[in-house]
């Protein structure tokens, strides 16, 4: 298998941490580059099925800038030289967002948590996981806690 590109998909879950983990060894391994990903779902309301809530684009944007921020804490502060890395938070539906991430970055394999997610948020999105792993051009690693 040539690994030169790696993608991670985080949440900032415990799930997330240990595939976060697992993506840095490989890509220090591999000496691949690794790409780090966070998406930022639509605003949905409850109880509207099918409308997303409006959001002001400037609070989308300053979000979207403090999850980046939160990313460099969590994770890029945790990669060393002269480990490669890209970080990127992307908004819309998380595994559509993702799958065309894949696509357009050329990644060669793909590491996430087994679940991010929990409780009700499981039941209404599915597990991105399961997504991700059937549909992806590349091979995906699930990571569970252990």
């Amino acid at each position: 298998m040539n690994v030169k590109r790696i993608l991670c998909c985080v949440d900032f879950s415990s799930n997330a941490d240990n595939a976060f983990q697992t993506a840095l060894d490989l890509a220090q391994r591999y000496d691949a580059q690794l790409h780090l990903v966070h998406v930022l779902p639509p605003v949905i309301s409850p109880l509207i099925t099918d409308i997303d809530l409006v959001v002001p684009p400037e609070s989308s944007t300053a979000l979207v800038e403090k999850l980046a921020d939160q990313m460099i804490q969590t994770y890029a502060q945790r990669i060393f030289s002269p480990t490669d890395h890209v970080i990127r938070v992307l908004e819309g539906h998380v595994s559509s967002e993702i799958l065309h991430y894949i696509e357009s970055e050329t990644i060669d394999l793909v590491i996430v948590g087994a679940y991010g997610l929990s409780g009700v948020e499981l039941v209404l999105f599915g597990s991105v996981a399961k997504r991700i792993a059937h549909k992806a051009t590349c091979s995906v690693m699930i990571v569970r806690n252990t």
